[in-house]
This record gives C-alpha cells, sequence and structure tokens, in this order.
C-alpha cells in the first residue's frame, strides 16, 4: 500500500513537471506565436519526454488555456487588494503600481497575453477576453460602492470600468517594448497613465447617462440649467 510520504512525493513531482511544461512554453512564446508552437518543442524544452506531456494536458490548446488562467489569476489577486481601498486617487496609483510591478515580474506571462490576444487560437483569443471582461466587471462592482457612482446604472460602470482596464492593458504593453533600462521612459508611461485615469475620474460628476442627470461628487443630482 503506498504510503502518504510516497503519494506526497509523487504528487510534487507531478505538479513541478507541470510547471516545467507552462515555464517552457512561456519561454518560446516569447519568440513565436502560440499556433506555431510544437508538443515536441515544449516537452524539449521542459526536458521531459512527450509522452509525459499528456500526465497533465490533453493537448497543446489545454495547455494554452492554462497559460492564460495562470497569466491572468495572480494579477487579479493583487489588483483587487488595491481596489480596497477607499480613496479613488490611492486606487489609481495603487493598481498602477501593482501592474508595472507585476509586468516586471512576470514579463514572459505578458508577452504571451500581448501577443495571443489578437493571435491566431480562437480559444486563447476568447479565454483573454473573458478574463478582460472579468477584470472589468470586478472593476465595476468595486466602482459602484463610491457614492458619486452608487447612482450609475450597470451599464455606465461597466463602460467606465472598461475604460480603466484599457488603459491598464495598453500600458502594460507599452512597457513590455521598452529595453529594461530605460526607466526615465517607463517612468513618464506611469505619469500619462495616472492621468488618463484621473481624467476619467473628474469626467464621473458631468457624465449624463439616457434619461439622468449628472451626478456630482457628494451623489446628488445636478440640476439643469
Amino acid at each position: 500500500m503506498e504510503t502518504e510520504a510516497v503519494s506526497r512525493s509523487r504528487r510534487v513531482r507531478k505538479e513541478r513537471t507541470r510547471a516545467d511544461l507552462l515555464q517552457a512554453a512561456l519561454v518560446l512564446l516569447k519568440d513565436t506565436s502560440f499556433s506555431s508552437l510544437s508538443l515536441r518543442e515544449v516537452t524539449r524544452e521542459a526536458g521531459v519526454v512527450p509522452t509525459a506531456f499528456y500526465r497533465h494536458f490533453a493537448n497543446m490548446e489545454e495547455m494554452g488555456l492554462a497559460l492564460v488562467d495562470e497569466s491572468f489569476r495572480t494579477l487579479r489577486q493583487m489588483i483587487r487588494s488595491a481596489r480596497s481601498e477607499t480613496n479613488p486617487d490611492h486606487v489609481i496609483r495603487s493598481s498602477v503600481a501593482i501592474l508595472v510591478h507585476h509586468v516586471h515580474e512576470h514579463r514572459l506571462h505578458f508577452h504571451f497575453i500581448a501577443r495571443e490576444r489578437f493571435g491566431g487560437v480562437s480559444s486563447l483569443r476568447q479565454a483573454i477576453r473573458s478574463e478582460i471582461r472579468l477584470f472589468s466587471s470586478e472593476l465595476a462592482t468595486d466602482l459602484a460602492r463610491f457614492p458619486y457612482l452608487n447612482a450609475w446604472s450597470t451599464d455606465d460602470l461597466q463602460m467606465m470600468a472598461g475604460l480603466i482596464v484599457n488603459a491598464m492593458v495598453s500600458t502594460a504593453e507599452e512597457i513590455l517594448d521598452l529595453p529594461i533600462d530605460r526607466r526615465e521612459v517607463e517612468e513618464e508611461i506611469v505619469r500619462t497613465v495616472e492621468k488618463q485615469l484621473r481624467l476619467v475620474a473628474l469626467g464621473v460628476p458631468q457624465w449624463r447617462s439616457t434619461g439622468n442627470a449628472p451626478i456630482s461628487l457628494s451623489g446628488s443630482r445636478i440640476r439643469s440649467q
């Protein structure tokens, strides 16, 4: 009968092999598209035999979807903690700082997302779009708790959240395109996106949805002149 220690050791080895396969794919995807990547290339880079691949993934597409999930999961958790702030300006600064840090810590993941967001594998494109929509939906829910936004419609909150998320995605892609030693350019990119997000926030009181008057920062309706 298999001991608990043997079972745990086997589970650890299996998890390590899966992680090695995903990392190998990310390394290769820095210079190629997912649609051009082969199973044999991934297993060779990971240092395992091709048959070992099928103990972890049914096919390459399943591995690609696992990469999408892995690429977004940690970032979503970190951004969620930043959104617990009650001061909108603090939320903007914290979220941008977390995004920039995460891009540097997980450059291969972001290279993969940036390339496959418009890539040739439809299931990956759809999965990435779903993750971005989830970001927007979570942000829209958080925005609704601010006094001057709690009277907005769900559609309007989703629209504002989409503007914010799109700005952050574009920022991540700009940072990826920079040489690592161009810190002064990166700082300018960060200042620009913070200004963009503050501009969105400043426009909130004047926004007039269909049939609604603009809402002031105190949460009251602004009368038409």
